[in-house]
This record gives C-alpha cells, sequence and structure tokens, in this order.
C-alpha cells in the first residue's frame, strides 16, 4: 500500500519512493519527490495557470517515455483543469498545477513538466518568449552560449530583455518576457531573429530544424512559440541519463560557459544549493511591473 501523506490538507499516496529512477547516480523516487517539494516554491510561480503538459517516464528514462496532455487518469477532484482548443478547434482539458498539492501529485507520476508561453485566462496571447538553443554534434553548450549572448544583445536593440535558462538537456533556454501578444505575431517575430542571427553568425547558427544542416551549429529553435507547443518549465528534471535540471543561469555563467561548458550542467542538489544562493535567477519573468517590449520590430536593430 502506498504511504499517504498531507499536503496542505490534500492527502496524497506517494508510491514506489525507494525506486531507483537513475541507476547512473541511484537517485530515488523519494529524492526527486523531495527535490520538487524542495524547490516548489520557485518552480509553482513560472507554471501557474499555464496548462500543463507532461512527459511522463515512470519507470526512469531508460524506460518509456510518453507525452501526455490530457488529465492523467485517477486525477483527484482538487487538481484543477482547464479547458484548451486543440488543433481544428477541438476543445480538450488540461491540468493547472496551482498550488503545492497538485504538484506533488503530478511529481508521483514521474514527470517533466511542459507549459506554453501563454496563460490560461489568454489562450494563444503570450506574455513570454522563448528560444531553445540546441545544439548538433560536435557543438555542445559552449556554442549555444555565444549565441545566447548575441540573442541578448539583439533584442536589446528592439528593447527586450532576456533571461537565460539550462534546458537540463544539452542547450539553453532564452527567455523574453513582452507584453500580452497573439502567439502568431511573437513567433514570426521570434522566426525573423533566428534567420537573422544564421545570416550574422552562418558557421554557427542555423534556423531549420532539418538534421543535415545542423552538424556543428546551434539550432535556434522558435517553433515553441506557437501557441500549440510548449518549453520544458524552469526547475523540472529531465528525462535523462542523470536527474539533470532545466536551471536558470546568470549572464556571467553564459560567459565562462563559453569556454566550460561543463560548468552548465546542474542536478537535483546543486539547484537546491543555487536557490539558496541566488534564489531564482529568473524572477524579474514573473514580475508584472517589469517593462515589457512588444516584439514586433524585427529587423529594426540590426
Amino acid at each position: 500500500m502506498s504511504p499517504m501523506t498531507e499536503v496542505e490538507g490534500r492527502k496524497l499516496a506517494l508510491s514506489n519512493l525507494e525506486k531507483v529512477l537513475y541507476p547512473a547516480t541511484g537517485t530515488t523516487k523519494g529524492e526527486l519527490l523531495h527535490y520538487v517539494a524542495t524547490t516548489a516554491g520557485a518552480l509553482l510561480p513560472h507554471v501557474h495557470d499555464r496548462p500543463m503538459s507532461f512527459l511522463r517516464f515512470p519507470d526512469g528514462p531508460q524506460g518509456e517515455t510518453f507525452f501526455a496532455k490530457n488529465p492523467p487518469p485517477g486525477r483527484p477532484a482538487w487538481v484543477k483543469t482547464v479547458e484548451v482548443s486543440r488543433s481544428e478547434g477541438v476543445a480538450a482539458r488540461q491540468v493547472l498545477v496551482a498550488d503545492l498539492p497538485s504538484l506533488m501529485w503530478a511529481a508521483n507520476l514521474v514527470v517533466e513538466f511542459h507549459v506554453p508561453q501563454w496563460r490560461a485566462e489568454s489562450p494563444g496571447v503570450a506574455d513570454r518568449m522563448v528560444f531553445d538553443l540546441d545544439p548538433g554534434e560536435p557543438a555542445t553548450a559552449a556554442e549555444c552560449c555565444e549565441v545566447a549572448l548575441w540573442l541578448r544583445d539583439r533584442l536589446a536593440a528592439d528593447g527586450l530583455g532576456a533571461w537565460v535558462k539550462t534546458s537540463g538537456s544539452k542547450g539553453l533556454h532564452v527567455l523574453v518576457p513582452v507584453e500580452p501578444t497573439p502567439s502568431d505575431r511573437v513567433s514570426a517575430y521570434a522566426k525573423a531573429i533566428a534567420v537573422e542571427a544564421e545570416a550574422k553568425l552562418p558557421e554557427l547558427v542555423v534556423h531549420r530544424m532539418a538534421r543535415a544542416l545542423r552538424k556543428g551549429r546551434v539550432f535556434v529553435d522558435f517553433s515553441q512559440n506557437s501557441a500549440a507547443k510548449t518549453t520544458a518549465a524552469p526547475y523540472t528534471v529531465r528525462a535523462r541519463s542523470e536527474p539533470t535540471v532545466s536551471t536558470p543561469l546568470t549572464w556571467e555563467e553564459v560567459g565562462t560557459g563559453k569556454t566550460d561548458a561543463g560548468s552548465l550542467v546542474f542536478r537535483l542538489d546543486d539547484v537546491t544549493r543555487r536557490l539558496e544562493r541566488h534564489g531564482d535567477l529568473l524572477a524579474p519573468l514573473l514580475d508584472l511591473n517589469l517593462a515589457r517590449g512588444l516584439p514586433s520590430r524585427a529587423g529594426s536593430g540590426a
């Protein structure tokens, strides 16, 4: 029988706590849940009011993985859902992880947390923009750092601020708070910036997904700005060989990462220590008083 625990007045059955999910590090499911509970104060605000998708890996990254948008079976009645529009206008429901009990319920399923760039009350109207920097071998996170720094300066020319985190996998995510803007306009702007990046840095950047083009270069993926797409949330643990985390960075660390890509790999324990030292480096993205630009001027800052 699964042990019961109470989280903010909600009863939860937490299962298989001794199960080793990451054989490379011996990390158990209990340790994963402890990490989520410990970092919830930072993680929750970044997913709050955003329809949640889950990449599930219940037997660890070496087992079966599958992406789930529909609310999982057995969802407690107190876990909120919201109606969303899928392709061709078909309505469906997705989970809203709005509080700690909902977060721990979802974490017990063993998941990566993925969210769109818009909030539930404004479907398809983005309040942030993302560039997913994905290195094609033999390129690494070091090359991603070069591209991220170029993007930061280019976006600043259009009056846009930028923050950065590791993807928790091989690359980086550059995050940009924006004035509420329809996702298709944000996507068009992001694509224009990616095309410009390739024109300015042709040996380093590619803006198209074709793998044949990506060897040794960084794919600047702008597609996650589509209203239908999602991005791995800050602080989520990834289904990789080790329990690496999508971790906020300082721009100074990005500068260092140009020559030391290994310095940008963070696991569970690293992130809890970083939060104690830095707090949430992405907190400005949540500041409603932060000056936000309008992503509609691609080409003007060149």
